[in-house]
């Protein structure tokens, strides 16, 4: 049975006058969050829409292919979504410091634009620049909570699958999210998702964690996959390796980092006899031994599970954490006095994101840098 409920509205102004959009959220599940006293929603639907001044559009008929992507595979279930709502309260206090590019890039839309933050995390940019209009959404609905609490308009939606007409947005951002997508197609839709949701001429900016970290003692602390995947799913949510001589994500016990630092101690020993190696050979040039060790141990991996460590005193805020200790979804760190999850990332290697959007025909890319460990391109709608 369809949902259709109100989620919020705001008021978008025109030279003569405001109107106001509302938004709704079709949902197709009968369980519902309370993010706040007016809005109950559920995270992701496989069909939402965008109602504005009583024009409603509905979304074209899917293939099976397109639904197959927008099911969300088991290990971003449980190692991104079930991870960011259990620590979203302390992930948002340590998420307050805006990115000078981002800010930039904000700050240089006209007046009046209505922006749409895909993957708004605690929404720490949305009204950045106080002459537009924002909108954010995020999978997680914690920290939509936290949003809506803040006086934002947000609601819960899928980064593949965005709750808005076409055409809606002026621009759209995507700040560290797609390297939460565990597979090349999804990450495909993602993007393109974003291109869809903003008008011709829109443009789009896009950041993602790069292979290419400017501090590789951070990537020490992460513990690789060692194979990379298919880009297909067995059923809704179930990887399997590019061969059967590979470790199956399956297999690996993320939760747990001791044994998984054991499943991939071959790996890891192999890798590390490289570095000394490495370090070794080029001992005469500090820099020629950085860049060679990285190249060495870094740009073969790109699937991580990157720790967080939810301080003993923030996870007794909810039972959240002492159901994922029972389900061996996290572990304690009596040293650290945390709770520790993993989360999954799949880190960018250079020209990964452009090459994602090479084959759309409708946006291209306006600007690519490097900032700060990331990688990000700039796209323009344009048809």
């Amino acid at each position: 049975m369809l949902h259709v409920l109100r989620v919020s509205r705001f008021f978008y102004k025109s030279p003569q006058s405001f109107s106001v959009l509302t938004l709704v959220h079709n949902l197709c599940h009968s369980e519902v969050f309370n993010t706040t006293g007016e809005v109950n929603i559920k995270g992701a639907s496989n069909m939402s829409t965008l109602v504005c001044d009583g024009e409603s559009q509905v979304p074209q008929s899917q293939s099976v292919s397109s639904l197959s992507v927008q099911s969300t595979p088991e290990i971003e279930k449980k190692y991104v979504h079930h991870v960011y709502d259990a620590i979203a309260p302390h992930f948002s206090s340590t998420r307050f410091a805006k990115w000078p590019k981002v800010a930039t890039f904000l700050s240089s839309l006209p007046s009046g634009s209505l922006i749409l933050d895909a993957g708004c995390g605690n929404g720490k940019y949305l009204g950045l620049n106080p002459d537009c209009f924002f909108i954010g959404c995020d999978i997680s609905a914690p920290l939509i909570k936290i949003c809506a609490d803040r006086g934002h308009e947000v609601l819960v939606a899928d980064a593949v699958n965005l709750p808005y007409k076409t055409g809606f947005g002026d621009a759209a951002i995507s700040i560290a999210v797609l390297h939460h997508l565990s597979t090349e197609i999804r990450r495909k839709k993602a993007i393109e998702e974003l291109v869809r949701v903003v008008k011709k001429g829109g443009l789009v900016l896009i950041t993602v964690w790069a292979v290419e970290q400017e501090d590789q003692s951070l990537v020490a602390k992460w513990t690789p996959l060692t194979e990379k995947y298919d880009e297909e799913w067995i059923g809704p949510g179930s990887p399997h390796a590019r061969s059967p001589s590979s470790l199956l994500l399956e297999s690996i016990p993320e939760s747990e980092e001791n044994s998984s630092r054991e499943l991939v101690k071959d790996s890891k020993e192999s890798s590390t006899e490289k570095m000394h190696e490495t370090m070794h050979l080029t001992s005469e040039s500090k820099n020629d031994s950085v860049v060679f060790k990285h190249e060495r141990n870094t740009m073969n991996h790109q699937e991580y599970f990157v720790p967080w460590h939810l301080p003993y005193h923030r996870a007794e805020v909810s039972g959240v954490s002492a159901c994922a200790l029972a389900n061996g979804l996290a572990k304690k760190d009596d040293k650290k006095g945390a709770v520790v999850y993993n989360r999954y990332y799949h880190v960018f290697s250079e020209g990964e994101l452009e090459r994602l959007v090479s084959g759309m025909d409708n946006a291209v890319i306006v600007d690519r840098f490097y900032d700060k460990s990331n990688w990000c391109i700039i796209l323009e709608k344009i048809l």
